[in-house]
């Protein structure tokens, strides 16, 4: 039988910690129109895990359940992962700042820089598409760069949501370190067993490659917003 402390499971056992924090902000929200927008979330964000194969093994190479990240790219703890940590993101700032939303007023909609609200919500995919193709950069790089350039579209768009995008994104970032030391302390060596640091800059932050601080701080700015972006409401 397996140990939870077999590199195998570490993956999940992570992956699960992550959900764990979920449930526990989700429990903590008084307000069931958050409780409804963070499940919507995290329910879309979960589909991220399509993109799992980008980068096995170009950033990392995981051992999975069924062995299905060696052998196919995909695996199920990539479906995990996004799905907690997509609801986390989108209400946390509410959570701890006590902050409600409303409805745009039709004026408020139609104000000039509303009609770049289209190409905001696609910059980021579409600049990811761009550089995958176009450029030799690792994946996460692509990413990174990615959600930082559609954080700022969204920011230009709707600059009422810039404080929320900050905070979330730096509360996230706080969040995530200390995640991410959870599997330092439970997996002793893990990173350098899995991530592939010679592909990237090797620079370790108390043993978390900083990759996933900048993914961490980025997916933080331009997630925080995707709620409101979509629907028309504001904080």
């Amino acid at each position: 039988m397996n140990s939870i402390h077999e590199p195998q499971l570490a993956w999940l056992i992570w992956s699960l910690i992550l959900v764990a924090v979920w449930f526990f902000v989700y429990v903590l929200l008084k307000n069931k129109d958050s409780k409804r927008k963070m499940i919507i979330v995290s329910l879309w964000t979960s589909l991220f895990g399509i993109t799992e194969p980008i980068f096995v093994p170009e950033y990392w190479n995981p051992p999975s359940l069924f062995d299905l990240a060696h052998q196919t790219g995909f695996d199920i703890e990539s479906f995990i992962f996004s799905f907690a940590i997509g609801g986390i993101v989108v209400v946390i700032y509410e959570r701890i700042f006590h902050r409600q939303h409303k409805q745009m007023t039709p004026h408020e909609q139609h104000l000039a820089r509303h009609q770049y609200h289209l190409i905001s919500l696609l910059s980021a995919p579409a600049t990811f598409l761009i550089l995958l193709v176009a450029s030799p950069l690792n994946p996460i790089y692509s990413a990174i760069i990615a959600m930082t350039v559609g954080g700022f579209a969204t920011w230009y768009c709707r600059p009422d949501l810039k404080k929320k995008m900050l905070m979330s994104a730096t509360l996230f970032l706080g969040i995530y370190f200390v995640y991410f030391i959870t599997l330092i302390a439970l997996y002793p060596g893990y990173v350098e067993q899995v991530w592939n640091l010679s592909a990237i800059s090797g620079i370790l932050i108390l043993g978390v490659p900083a990759e996933e601080l900048l993914f961490a701080f980025s997916f933080g700015f331009i997630w925080s917003s995707i709620y409101e972006h979509i629907t028309w409401t504001k904080v």
